[in-house]
């Protein structure tokens, strides 16, 4: 589009999951139980990592990051979002909408790098044990978490300067319920192809290596696995292991969907959808996932819960004795 009818826009508006009043409330009592679900749920993990000695170890201290880059996955765009429940207009400044893009991108492409540094932890428990605490020491632990966060902060700048260097002007209605990409290409007056091009080329760059660094480790896992005589050694490192599996595949899968797809496949209703699911649904999900499938979380959580129960006892019984 011509560049000569379009004047700088100063904010946009978000348009929202539905325009349809009757849904809105609904909607907005079961986000906001999802979006205090996945608080709760993330940063009690990583509270709970920290407080218990027996969950100091390299597995769970990326848990905990990954808990910590989930919490700020979703708070980056839920807040904003309910708000298109409860106003006519939702309307976010220019900066705000580059801010949340820029922080959005950090939190996703920390999560995607995140999850093959556990994929390589679990590969070096399970293939080599007796190496693992030398292999995996604390500075190597604090390298596979600071070189995803470095390069997602110096990867969502590039692109969100490169985003919001277009120019926007024949609209200022974001078909969505978030600044993404794809909804704000459709708006710009300038050129996106160049643009289009670096969103194809940075997603292969950074899921390709993150799959393929998962998919190589679990050859290995489980070709260690079946190796193991003892079915009880196979079970626990089935059980070890499976919760990272599948939290793997529901994130990979959704982001590969959105972001490798060619960009005249996009449908913004359905990348509404994807987007909800990648954004609330998943961050809410991986805490159930990590400690209903994990034993050592489980027996922590049981301990913090006991030792409360056994904090309140002593005084409940002091007031019975007073009466």
């Amino acid at each position: 589009m011509a560049q000569g009818n379009c004047t700088q826009v100063t904010e946009f508006i978000l348009k929202g999951l539905t325009d349809r009043q009757e849904l809105k409330i609904p909607l907005l009592m079961v986000f906001l139980s999802i979006y205090v679900f996945t608080v709760v749920g993330n940063l009690g993990l990583i509270l709970l990592i920290r407080t218990d000695a027996r969950l100091h170890t390299p597995m769970y201290f990326f848990l905990s990051n990954l808990a910590f880059v989930d919490f700020c996955y979703s708070s980056v765009v839920t807040p904003k979002m309910l708000g298109n429940f409860l106003y006519k207009q939702n309307a976010i400044s220019f900066n705000a909408c580059a801010a949340q893009r820029g922080c959005f991108l950090t939190s996703m492409i920390s999560e995607c790098l995140l999850l093959a540094s556990m994929a390589y932890d679990r590969y070096v428990a399970i293939c080599n044990p007796l190496l693992y605490m030398v292999v995996m020491s604390s500075d190597i632990c604090i390298q596979l978490v600071a070189v995803p966060y470095a390069y997602s902060i110096l990867t969502a700048l590039f692109h969100t300067i490169l985003t919001f260097r277009l120019t926007y002007g024949h609209s200022n209605i974001i078909n969505h319920f978030y600044c993404d990409d794809m909804p704000l290409l459709r708006l710009a007056c300038s050129d996106t192809q160049s643009k289009q091009l670096w969103i194809f080329i940075s997603a292969g760059i950074t899921s390709t290596p993150s799959v393929l660094i998962v998919f190589i480790s679990y050859v290995y896992i489980i070709s260690a696995i079946l190796k193991m005589k003892s079915a009880e050694g196979r079970h626990k490192a089935f059980s070890t292991c499976g919760s990272h599996m599948l939290a793997v595949t529901i994130f990979y899968g959704t982001l590969i969907f959105m972001y490798l797809q060619p960009s005249s496949n996009h449908f913004l209703d359905t990348d509404k959808m994807a987007s909800v699911f990648y954004t609330m649904i998943i961050p809410m999900l991986n805490p159930l996932i990590y400690s209903l499938r994990n034993k050592d979380v489980k027996n922590a959580l049981i301990k913090v819960i006991n030792k409360k129960q056994e904090n309140v006892e002593p005084s409940t019984f002091l007031k019975r004795k007073m009466y």
